[in-house]
């Protein structure tokens, strides 16, 4: 019997790969970055809601206005993630006053994301909720293993914030929250939850989704194991070459346009 061999496509061009991808756009004028940004954090608020990260009033969201810099959107406390959308946004500075909006900001928003945004620039987003892997997995004190792909996203990238003060309602525990996550894009505040920083909304809301998922598979895997069974780890080799094309801004940024899509396309009334 004859068997005819299968002609195999040659692998794609990485470079001609990217060439075809949608890029994070530029603008001619603040204005129309500051409804982007908007527009995409009224998205993250409703994908928080769909996806179970909200626990009554707590969680926040955060976009740096690109033309007030000292200055940043928010949800408005009180108002359930799955009601946030562009109109209802606020603006506040970093002293906690509200200069735009028709509604109070949550305290611990304010403390956090102030000191977040003063000590990176370069994070124009920054997102924290109480959802319930990020707690239950910052109840352990210790930084997620490199046990998947998706998880290298993290790989030498994420801090454990140990010192739980209580509620956040104090500026000097935002700044500790900020001097922990440093340069990186996530920290596990110890029984508290998850914090991710971006350079976009997209990204920053990105890193928190996944960041959360993977909080759930360690917690599933750990609960797997038998007596005396260990987690079996991706090496620092594959782990770092991983993190660079999984853990980068642009993937953030990429993984995040699927779901911004979505979300308009069943509940447009977010960018209202």
């Amino acid at each position: 019997m004859n068997v005819q061999a299968k002609k195999t496509s040659a692998p794609a061009d990485p470079a001609a790969l990217m060439g075809k991808l949608p890029m994070p756009p530029k603008f001619d004028n603040l204005a129309d970055e500051r409804v982007h940004r908007k527009q995409r954090l009224a998205a993250g608020f409703r994908l928080f809601s769909k996806f179970g990260f909200d626990e009554g009033v707590a969680g926040h969201i955060t976009a740096r206005d690109p033309e007030f810099t000292d200055t940043f959107w928010v949800n408005p406390f009180g108002v359930h993630f799955s009601q946030v959308k562009v109109s209802n946004l606020i603006r506040c500075d970093h002293k906690g006053n509200v200069v735009e909006g028709d509604y109070p900001v949550n305290t611990a928003a304010f403390v956090i994301h102030s000191r977040v945004h003063s000590a990176r620039p370069d994070a124009n987003a920054a997102a924290h909720s109480h959802s319930t892997y990020g707690r239950a997995f910052s109840t352990l004190g210790r930084p997620l293993a490199p046990i998947t792909q998706d998880v290298c996203a993290f790989y030498e990238d994420h801090a454990v914030y140990d010192d739980f003060g209580g509620v956040a309602v104090e500026l000097d525990e935002g700044q500790r929250i900020a001097d922990a996550i440093g340069k990186r894009k996530a920290a596990i505040l110890q029984n508290h939850g998850l914090i991710t920083v971006g350079g976009t909304v997209d990204e920053a809301v990105w890193w928190f989704i996944t960041m959360e998922r993977s909080c759930q598979v360690q917690l599933i895997a750990e609960a797997a194991l038998k007596g005396g069974e260990t987690l079996k780890l991706i090496s620092p080799q594959a782990a770092a070459q991983s993190y660079k094309i999984v853990g980068n801004s642009f993937s953030g940024w990429f993984q995040f346009q699927p779901l911004y899509a979505r979300i308009v396309k069943e509940q447009p009334d977010l960018l209202e």
